[in-house]
């Protein structure tokens, strides 16, 4: 989740780290928890620190120079009675990348920088309808 190599993938997978040919079409990236930089991950660790929140089985129908679009699971864990006894349960999300800019580590890499979460659905408790994320760099 969120982890990759940096060699390399064929264009034809639909999960592939950001590799030179993913520079030389300019496509912007989503940082996962490690700085790994991905092009439509599968998966994605939202709470880098626990890994309470992630995004799962995420099939993504665009993702160009300006945005990507991904729908999925979001799998959250309930923390009761306390998060290690908790219970993850999965909600339907529609998942928006957008605002890319450069990134600060390579900025000849551009990095998407805002996630929205658009639960069509039911959501985890506390959430709202629609959740912006800004991303790190």
């Amino acid at each position: 989740m969120g982890t990759t190599s940096a060699a390399p993938a064929a264009a034809t997978s639909d999960s592939h780290p950001a590799g030179p040919a993913a520079r030389a079409s300019a496509l912007p990236v989503l940082l996962g928890c490690l700085s790994d930089p991905e092009v439509r991950p599968s998966e994605f660790i939202l709470a880098c620190g626990d890994g309470n929140s992630r995004l799962a089985a995420l099939h993504w129908s665009s993702w160009d120079a300006n945005d990507a679009v991904a729908t999925g699971y979001n799998a959250v864990n309930d923390c009761k009675p306390f998060c290690a006894a908790g219970k993850f349960h999965s909600y339907p999300v529609i998942v928006l990348l957008e605002h890319p800019h450069a990134w600060k580590h390579n900025p000849r890499v551009l990095q998407f920088t805002q996630m929205n979460l658009v639960f069509p659905g039911d959501r985890p408790e506390g959430y709202d309808r629609v959740v912006n994320i800004p991303l790190w760099n």
